[in-house]
């Protein structure tokens, strides 16, 4: 079995009857294949971030009551590398996926090829749920600014323009 097919049954499992957390992580998932067909980065550490990147909500819902980004930072990491350690996942790969998750809302202690991946296909599933779509100029403003990757620019500014 694939790691993308592996870790999505791992996912999905997760949440359970949470449709809305895992069609997201699809959605992700799906932007990061697309990015990823453009861009130079280890396809493994990419698919799994991409399932896995939200695994923490959860945990923070339950800890927390909140589902803030900064609170996912730190419960997502240890679900993530029991699921990966389950699967039996190389240590390289979930290590970089962990790092990856713990700074998914923040961007602030990792700049890797895969991280700016992740970052990119997060907020192209984000922005029509968490912007107004009728404004361009703001639209234009945050994809210049805040996409990290040459392809996920070019994919927002012909989905949001």
């Amino acid at each position: 079995m694939s790691i993308r097919n592996s870790i999505s049954d791992s996912m999905k499992a997760y949440f359970g009857t949470d449709l809305r957390r895992i069609n997201h992580a699809l959605k992700v998932l799906e932007y990061s294949e697309e990015i990823l067909k453009k861009e130079k980065a280890d396809r493994d550490i990419v698919i799994a971030a991409a399932i896995l990147h939200d695994i923490g909500i959860p945990n923070a819902e339950k800890k927390y009551n909140s589902a803030s980004g900064k609170y996912q930072e730190i419960e997502g990491p240890p679900v993530a590398r029991r699921i990966m350690d389950q699967l039996e996942i190389q240590s390289k790969v979930s290590d970089h996926v962990c790092r990856i998750i713990a700074n998914h809302h923040s961007g602030k202690n990792i700049d890797t090829p895969e991280f700016r991946i992740i970052w990119d296909a997060d907020l192209l599933v984000n922005i029509p749920e968490e912007m107004d779509l009728s404004d361009k100029n703001s639209i234009k403003a945050f994809v210049d600014n805040v996409f990290r990757t040459k392809t996920g620019k070019n994919i927002a500014r012909n989905s949001f323009n």
